[in-house]
């Protein structure tokens, strides 16, 4: 199965929560690549590339499953791979 890259944007109560640390450890366990950091704004900007299963998966997790976010609204983003080997917290 070819891989699929989203561009999240993540909006709400997201920064101060461990967002971008969920996001990492249920990328890795999913085998999903790319990255995740904050925004000036208060939203959370990420890129996830794998099995389109997978990252819809991982989208799930984030908008619906973090124990202490509140995400109010996603915007996503769908485009060709760009290859990234593995999943980063960008600062």
């Amino acid at each position: 199965m070819k891989p699929i890259k989203a561009h999240v944007l993540f909006y709400g109560r997201v920064q101060g929560v461990f967002f971008r640390a969920y996001t990492e450890e249920n990328a890795n366990k999913l085998g999903i690549k790319g990255w995740v950091r904050n925004l000036p704004d208060g939203s959370v900007e990420a890129v996830f590339e794998g099995p389109e299963e997978a990252v819809n998966r991982l989208i799930y997790l984030c908008r619906y499953e973090h124990p202490h976010a509140r995400v109010e609204n996603v915007k996503i983003e769908y485009g060709e791979p760009e290859g990234f080997r593995e999943f980063k917290i960008r600062y």
